[in-house]
C-alpha cells in the first residue's frame, strides 16, 4: 500500500512512517498541504494520511481537494484538537468533508492500522 502521509511535525511523521514501513507500506512524505496535492497529482496513492494544522495550506481543505483530484482514495486525517467554537471538533468536520477515518494524537499503531484497513500484525 502507498500512501501518502502529510504532516509538518518532523518528529511525529518519523514515527508515524517507521510504523507504516514495518507494516509493509510505501510511504510518501508532503510537510504541507500544498506540496501533498502536488504529489496527489503526479502520482497515484492508495491513502492519505493528513494532519489538520499545517502551513501553507491546512487539512481540510487539502482533504476538500484531495477528494475532488482522487475520489476514491481513503483519507484518514489526525489532530491533536480543535473546534470551531460551535461544539464541532476539526475531526468530526474533516469526517463531513470526506475523510475515511479520524485519529485523535497521540494514537497508537494499532489506531493507525485500523485507520488506513491495514492488518495489526503487519
Amino acid at each position: 500500500m502507498r500512501v501518502l502521509l502529510v504532516d509538518d511535525d518532523d518528529s511525529y511523521a518519523r514515527a508515524v512512517t517507521r510504523w507504516l514501513v514495518t507494516a509493509g507500506c510505501e510511504v510518501v512524505y508532503a510537510a504541507n498541504g500544498q506540496e501533498a496535492l502536488e504529489i496527489l497529482r503526479e502520482a497515484p496513492v492508495d491513502s492519505i494520511l493528513t494532519d489538520l494544522f499545517m502551513p501553507e495550506k491546512e487539512g481540510l481543505e487539502t482533504i476538500t481537494e484531495a477528494r475532488m483530484t482522487r475520489p476514491g482514495v481513503r483519507i484518514v486525517a489526525m489532530s491533536g484538537g480543535g473546534s470551531l467554537g460551535d461544539g464541532r471538533t476539526l475531526l468530526t468536520v474533516a469526517r463531513a468533508l470526506g475523510a475515511s477515518a479520524t485519529l485523535q494524537k497521540p494514537f497508537s499503531r494499532q489506531q493507525l492500522l485500523a485507520a488506513l484497513e491495514l492488518p495489526a500484525n503487519g
